[in-house]
């Protein structure tokens, strides 16, 4: 199965009240993730799930940006039908899947958020690598170079590392996912 982004949910994520910039970044995300499995090889990946969960990740935006943003959107995406697969991936984004601990230190409802599908993990790749592509804050010859230089981009600007946990869980997807790449 080759998934492209539905019109449909981008219908969606407008009706929400998603703004067009973080609609244009979910786009990305789902474009980049999507890449991303069709260059593992397929691997009994979810296309669907990759795809659909990239776009709707930042669901919660609509009603704020702040930490809780992915509680928020997995509770609009439950209300308004998407799958549980789908909505775990909203709620378990921020950080690139959070511990108990750390929910707790963040305000947000105690509970493990950890990535436990690689379906997830390419999700919140994909987030990351989008964020160093169009923020600006990095120039970039080439798109690929975002992962060629991932673990020196995130090891020198703490607003992609965020601290030293999120850092490694980072940098252990990057590892995981090239790793995955190279084998296809």
């Amino acid at each position: 199965m080759n998934y492209t982004v539905e019109k449909s949910d981008i219908d969606i994520l407008r009706k929400a009240g998603v703004s067009e910039d973080d609609i244009v970044h979910s786009t990305h995300v789902a474009e980049k993730a999507l890449e991303i499995t069709r260059r593992i090889g397929g691997r009994g990946i979810d296309q669907e799930l990759v795809g659909r969960g990239a776009l709707f990740h930042d669901l919660g935006k609509c009603k704020t940006h702040a930490m809780e943003h992915g509680k928020i959107g997995a509770e609009l995406g439950k209300k308004i039908g998407l799958p549980d697969e789908i909505t775990a991936i909203m709620e378990k984004h921020i950080r690139g899947g959070l511990t108990e601990p750390e929910a707790k230190e963040l305000c947000l409802p105690v509970k493990d958020y950890t990535l436990k599908r690689l379906e997830e993990r390419i999700v919140i790749y994909a987030d990351r690598l989008v964020d160093i592509i169009y923020d600006g804050v990095v120039t970039l010859k080439t798109e690929s170079e975002s992962e060629a230089r991932f673990e020196e981009i995130l090891k020198t600007i703490p607003k992609y590392g965020k601290n030293a946990i999120t850092l490694e869980r980072y940098l252990g997807y990057h590892r995981e996912i090239q790793g995955l790449m190279k084998k296809a």
